[in-house]
């Protein structure tokens, strides 16, 4: 969550249009000076749960218990507020129903002002969500199940206009508490587990109606499709929002009529899979929305997903209104392999031409690899840029770095000699990373190379721990390579091959010469010329290919003058 800005943080001086305006509203009458802000002030919105219940008012025991309502203010995307600001707080719309204390965020101060009010101050919003406060919220003496209040949140600052914000709070209500089921987490492809769901309603009323969640990732599936649930899928999840009518009461625990099944595919490697369940009635916020979500066209035809009461009931513990007890996550690791295939092009054109390289790698599966909960990029594409060339346009993402894949001086500005493009969190096994170079050709050197490897994305961690085939993690990109296609390269181990078909060989790294795209050094993976000793591309006055065609050339002419001279001769005589 974005913080706020340090308190200590200088504020801006104010410009000459918010001075003039100023100055504008002091001449006007009061009620013009009293008007809301003019549209182009900066607007920041205030939020918080719609609503929020209490546990019911309990003489003696361990004292109440606290339920927390988190109070937000969303600043601009783009402009970050760095004067003062007060969050007022109008209390006596829930009087009688709730008490309430406040835990600020650092740098907020929160005190009560008079009866039934409190602020909080604090200095700079930034953009995005921020928090201010967290409410913390009992039900007063004398309070009765049922019984509801309002709290209204305004906000002023300088020059700023906030959204006011009003939640909610109600004593009593359900508290459905989902039961961590007993998964085994290191499956293997094909296993199939039940997945009994069980929960109970530890409030102080029956919930009207509730809504199950499932949501799994790619790796995993539940073969059972119900007529009561939505189902939506995506790159990574498939979610299913199933709506299952009855009054569920408070103390008592339910159970799917019959378990669901989750089975590891065999694409699965890192998976998640998630259950919740919440309250579908009309009357609470959450439910409405869980309820809505849950609608739409039938998602099978195994008939309806039901919950029954379980035949024991759990043993019962403190009453937690928290919505942390709601749902559950498992993790699962799969032990699997995913095949990662780099592929690079082929590109001619003169000097002074601009081609596009197209390279990146494919995931020829089985399994799909996703860091989900790091949010970590899987791989990284490192192309090293063909010499003689220069990056003229790079995919979003890509970053420049040195000849040895460092990171550049502080100030560079111009194109690097090498390129590191990181994956997202997830690659499905049929899919990968795609990405176009523009390359400017300074110097036509026939058949330049560069190099393409998919690897880990650490440079000092190179390898991928999923995948049993490095040997095609590699490709090339060739320039002007003999008659339009890749010039021959050394093997350098498994994968040799042309330019464009993954499992190209790596070429051999070199050093020397002069390469544009790297301001003067050689990009690693250029092909050495055998023919001299040196290194650097295979320029066309220096290739074993080049030399042998100047020796025919050199053989024809001296035959032809020797036909030409005899000719003369005959002619003479």
């Amino acid at each position: 969550m974005t913080r706020f800005l340090p308190r200590t943080a200088p504020p801006i001086r104010a410009g000459g249009l918010v001075a003039a305006t100023a100055l504008l509203l002091a001449a006007a009458p009061p009620t013009v000076a009293s008007a809301a802000p003019t549209a182009a002030a900066p607007v920041v919105a205030l939020g918080g749960p719609a609503e929020t219940a209490l546990h019911p008012y309990a003489e003696g025991g361990d004292g109440p218990k606290r339920s927390t309502a988190r109070i937000t203010v969303t600043g601009a995307d783009d402009t970050a507020y760095e004067g003062e600001f007060t969050v007022t707080f109008d209390l006596t719309g829930a009087a009688g129903v709730a008490d309430v204390a406040f835990e600020p965020e650092a740098g907020i101060e929160c005190a009560a002002t008079a009866p039934g009010s409190a602020t909080c101050t604090g200095h700079g919003i930034s953009p995005g969500r921020s928090t201010v406060t967290d409410l913390l919220l009992t039900a007063a003496k004398g309070s009765e199940q049922g019984d509801t209040g309002t709290i209204r949140v305004t906000g002023e600052a300088e020059g700023t206009a906030f959204t006011p914000f009003t939640t909610e709070v109600t004593v009593g209500g359900p508290d459905l508490v989902m039961h961590r089921l007993p998964f085994d987490h290191e499956p293997v492809p094909g296993q199939k587990q039940q997945a009994p769901i069980t929960f109970t309603n530890r409030g102080s009323r029956a919930a009207d109606g509730v809504v199950l969640t499932l949501r799994h990732s790619r790796g995993l599936d539940i073969p059972q499709r119900y007529s009561n649930c939505a189902y939506t899928t995506d790159e990574t999840w498939t979610t299913a929002r199933c709506t299952v009518e009855g009054a569920f009461e408070a103390g008592a625990t339910y159970t799917l009529a019959a378990p669901l099944t989750l089975k590891t595919t065999d694409r699965a490697y890192r998976d998640i899979f998630g259950y919740g369940i919440h309250e579908a009635g009309a009357g609470t916020a959450r439910g409405a929305t869980a309820a809505r979500a849950a609608r739409g066209p039938a998602g099978g035809s195994d008939g309806v997903l039901r919950a029954v009461p379980a035949p024991r009931p759990m043993a019962a513990r403190a009453l937690d209104l928290e919505p942390g007890d709601n749902e559950h996550e498992a993790d699962f690791r799969t032990e699997n392999t995913a095949d990662f295939v780099a592929y690079g092009d082929t590109a001619s054109g003169r000097a002074g031409a601009t081609v596009t390289a197209r390279l990146g790698f494919r995931n020829d599966g089985p399994a799909w690899i996703g860091h989900l909960r790091s949010g970590e990029s899987v791989a990284v594409v490192d192309f090293t840029v063909p010499q003689g060339a220069t990056v003229t346009s790079a995919p979003e993402g890509c970053r420049g770095v040195g000849a040895e894949g460092t990171a550049l001086p502080t100030g560079w500005t111009g194109p690097a000699p090498r390129y590191v493009c990181p994956t997202p969190a997830a690659v499905r096994d049929d899919g990968g990373l795609d990405l176009a170079f523009g390359l400017r050709i300074d110097k036509v050197l026939l058949g330049a190379v560069g190099r393409v490897v998919v690897r880990g994305p650490e440079l000092r961690a190179a390898g991928l721990p999923f995948d049993p085939e490095p040997g095609n993690n590699t490709a090339r990109v060739v320039l002007n390579g003999e008659s339009g296609g890749p010039s021959p390269a050394p093997s350098d181990g498994p994968g040799d091959g042309a330019s464009g078909t993954p499992g190209s060989a790596t070429p051999t790294p070199t050093s020397g010469g002069a390469g544009a795209g790297a301001g003067g050094t050689v990009a690693p993976g250029a092909v050495p010329n055998t023919a001299t000793g040196n290194g650097g591309s295979l320029a066309a006055t220096g290739s074993p290919t080049a030399m042998a065609a100047s020796g025919l050339a050199v053989t024809a002419l001296t035959a032809g003058l020797v036909l030409f001279t005899a000719a003369r001769r005959r002619r003479r005589a």
